[in-house]
């Protein structure tokens, strides 16, 4: 099997690979910005009329979220335009396409973990495009899978736990925001399940939709971070004794707004796949095993 990723330079997008390289049988095309500009109507009919994938994953997406505030041009040419071209081709191709979407496509007035029929309400630029992004998917490509996702940690770039790792061997106390509520995201979880639904529904067209995943267990970012110390200290990847303080949302003010419960519902998923996602302290745990050995080796 033929599959191109996108977006190849990201957490989902490395840890994709990584899995699918060991796999016999698959032939991996992996694109980058500087490979493939997914907003480009010519570049995307090139590169799919020539290479012909039998899938392609978009792990594509503009994630800085503040800075899509004042930079909506660019948010938007990749979140939205581009899946819609990416769908549009993959359609006239019959090539099947998962694209990767978000929690913040919810407005976090929910009490319940969203389900994925549940009303969508923006409250930022990111979260606009990344909802524009499904509908043109789903308008354009009835072969699609849409997989919404939050709180994406990995041992591969930027995110949440690297920069708690950071600040808490560089400080002696921090303050973390504990009145957002959500589920950490293992991307090495998430792209097994990626995989999974996938090439299940390659074999099985009912199952083209919209799912959410993350691993199980809600908590809040600042219960995330004491999260993060406990482990990582007994792992010895911090030798400093940083105090942890939660602090409001009004505390911590950001350019964009974000959801105060963004909890997703995974049942739709784990029926799919017959397999529920692991509690996200034990997928962390695992991350920073990774992480420690890395820096080991």
């Amino acid at each position: 099997m033929k599959i191109l990723i996108t977006g190849a330079r990201g957490q989902l997008g490395r840890s994709l690979q990584e899995r699918l390289n060991t796999r016999s049988g698959v032939e991996l095309l992996v694109c980058d910005r500087e490979l493939l500009d997914i907003s480009s109507d010519t570049d995307v009919a090139s590169c799919l009329t020539r290479h012909r994938p039998d899938l392609l994953i978009n792990a594509a997406a503009y994630t800085a979220v503040d800075q899509a505030e004042s930079d909506q041009e660019n948010a938007y040419k990749i979140n939205a335009t581009g899946p819609g071209i990416l769908a549009k081709h993959c359609d006239r191709l019959g090539i099947p396409l998962t694209h990767i979407s978000t929690d913040f496509v919810f407005d976090g007035s929910n009490t319940t973990p969203y389900r994925e029929a549940d009303p969508c309400r923006t409250l930022s630029v990111y979260g606009q495009t990344k909802l524009e992004g499904e509908q043109l998917v789903r308008e354009l490509h009835p072969q699609s899978l849409i997989v919404r996702t939050s709180w994406v940690f990995s041992r591969h770039g930027g995110n949440f736990v690297k920069t708690m790792l950071r600040l808490m061997n560089e400080r002696e106390s921090l303050r973390v925001v504990g009145d957002q509520r959500g589920c950490p995201t293992s991307a090495g979880d998430l792209a097994d399940a990626v995989i999974a639904l996938s090439y299940k529904a390659i074999n099985d067209p009912s199952l083209y939709g919209t799912y959410h995943f993350c691993n199980q267990g809600e908590t809040s970012w600042y219960l995330f971070a004491r999260t993060v110390f406990q482990q990582a200290t007994e792992l010895g990847l911090i030798k400093n004794d940083c105090s942890l303080h939660s602090i409001a949302t009004t505390e911590y003010p950001t350019a964009a707004e974000r959801p105060a419960y963004s909890v997703l519902d995974t049942q739709k998923l784990s029926l799919a796949l017959t397999e529920s996602p692991r509690p996200w302290p034990d997928a962390l745990y695992t991350m920073l095993t990774e992480l420690k050995d890395s820096l080991d080796g």
